[in-house]
């Protein structure tokens, strides 16, 4: 028998950065515990983190985590739009899971007519087969120059009549003012839409507060639903690295170089979240100073990536740690970027780049996007799980290497690259990695925990008093 469609939930924000993705994860996580048959959806996502379904379609990394809380498979239909930033002025444009040239050509203004049907079919589809949806808005629905093109915030709202929740960070402060004011912005047509405020990331003493939630009523009308307490976890960011390091000095110390338009950097939580490991993230050659390892992560411009690395002096310093034997790790763009060089016959990027010349290999950026979920057999450590999303393809000359089979990585004595993104989350290649360094410690399936603090985090919702308001609707 089929359940009765709930009400769907919006978490809105008053600001990037809110907590919205973490509350609506968090809330996937608790309906389903509740026995509910619930899914994620955000209509349009910027981000460079994405995931790959089973199908091979694409979608924002937050919409996948999102899913995994629910219990439910990640699909295209979570996240029909992703846009992935190659320039300050353009963007890679996914919609329903699968790159869209055309789209992504086109001026910004001219778009919304024709993602539109695909955002309301999917968010129909998905009404109609869970019994409780819950959304996610980007940005701030408060904003006046994105009101007339909205295709994510109460456009969404109103297509689903879902029952909203704005969300301020109450952390950073202001956050009264903030909901005030991201009020006042609003039509009363959705104003009528919202159900209640959530102030996220609390600390300290609720007494504090005085009666602020009462004088914040007073003047819209709207109670404040929740006080969400702050607390650590280990859910991947949406679109940003945030770790800083820790500096110890008896710490097994890896950086991470963060050049432009670097993508999937959640790809490597599980080195950060290492007890006795120190993930630096590096935009400079001073910070390489005592690195036992360097990362490069992947890249959605990797010729605007090399160029940064030139002008800011850390492909010299690389190129010098590489030759004192310090272990060098590129994962797509970065593979990528280890070569000799890098076509580009459709100017897809815009035009040919000069690689570190630390593998000898050439990359040619031509075809169809590849985008798939891969299993695949390590030279290091038998088989591994990852998935692939890269447009170029590599050929290697033939005293290279084989690092995975099947044309996916190659090695050169202290220097390899891979085009297998989720390599750290398979422990056997983990503890691999970090006891070539001398790391002597223990770990755990970073899937496990994963799921974990997925449940740890659906507790809020019972802690913040959320609870009594969302069983009502």
């Amino acid at each position: 028998m089929t359940a009765i469609p709930k009400r769907p939930i919006m978490v809105l924000g008053c600001s990037s950065d809110a907590g919205k993705s973490f509350l609506a994860a968090a809330l996937c996580r608790w309906f389903a515990r509740r026995g509910e048959r619930v899914a994620p959806f955000k209509a349009q996502n910027m981000s460079n983190n994405a995931g790959v379904c089973a199908d091979g379609s694409e979608i924002g990394r937050a919409q996948y985590l999102q899913a995994l809380a629910a219990g439910v498979p990640p699909e295209a239909r979570m996240n029909p739009v992703l846009l992935k930033p190659e320039s300050d002025t353009r963007s890679q444009v996914v919609v329903l899971g699968r790159y869209d040239s055309r789209l992504s050509a086109m001026p910004w203004l001219e778009r919304r007519d024709r993602l539109w049907p695909a955002i309301a079919g999917a968010l129909d589809s998905l009404l109609g087969d869970f019994e409780r949806i819950v959304l996610e808005g980007a940005g701030s629905p408060g904003e006046p120059n994105l009101m007339p093109g909205d295709v994510v915030n109460f456009a969404v709202a109103r297509h689903a009549g879902a029952a909203c929740y704005l969300i301020a960070d109450i952390d950073r402060g202001g956050a009264f003012a903030h909901l005030l004011g991201t009020w006042e912005t609003l039509e009363p047509r959705d104003r009528a839409l919202l159900r209640g405020f959530v102030l996220n990331k609390f600390r300290g003493d609720p007494a504090l507060l005085l009666d602020a939630r009462e004088w914040l009523r007073t003047r819209t009308g709207i109670p404040t639903s929740a006080l969400v307490p702050y607390r650590r976890h280990l859910l991947p960011e949406e679109d940003a690295f945030f770790h800083r390091p820790n500096w110890r000095t008896d710490a097994t110390r890896v950086a991470l170089v963060l050049y432009p338009y670097a993508s999937n950097l959640d790809e490597f939580d599980p080195l950060v979240h290492e007890e006795g490991v120190d993930v630096v993230p590096i935009e400079g050659p001073e910070g390489l100073e005592g690195v036992g390892a360097v990362l490069l992560p992947g890249s959605k411009n990797t010729a605007a990536s090399l160029d940064y690395l030139r002008r800011s002096g850390l492909a010299a310093r690389i190129c010098s740690l590489a030759r004192a034997g310090v272990p060098i790790l590129g994962i797509c763009g970065g593979l990528q970027m280890l070569g000799r060089r890098v076509r580009d016959p459709q100017r897809i990027e815009g035009r040919d780049a000069e690689g570190l010349g630390l593998l000898d290999v050439e990359t040619t950026f031509a075809g169809e996007k590849t985008t798939r979920r891969t299993r695949v057999h390590s030279a290091d450590c038998g088989w591994i799980e990852g998935y692939e999303i890269h447009l170029g393809q590599t050929a290697a000359d033939a005293h290279v290497e084989t690092h995975l089979d099947g044309g996916l990585g190659f090695r050169q004595g202290n220097v390899a690259g891979v085009y297998l993104h989720g390599l750290f989350e398979n422990t056997s290649y983990r503890l691999h990695f970090l006891r070539s360094l001398g790391w002597s410690g223990a770990t755990a399936e970073w899937d496990q925990r994963i799921r974990a603090d997925l449940d740890r985090v659906a507790d809020l919702i019972d802690e913040s008093g959320w609870a009594r308001d969302l069983i009502a609707l």
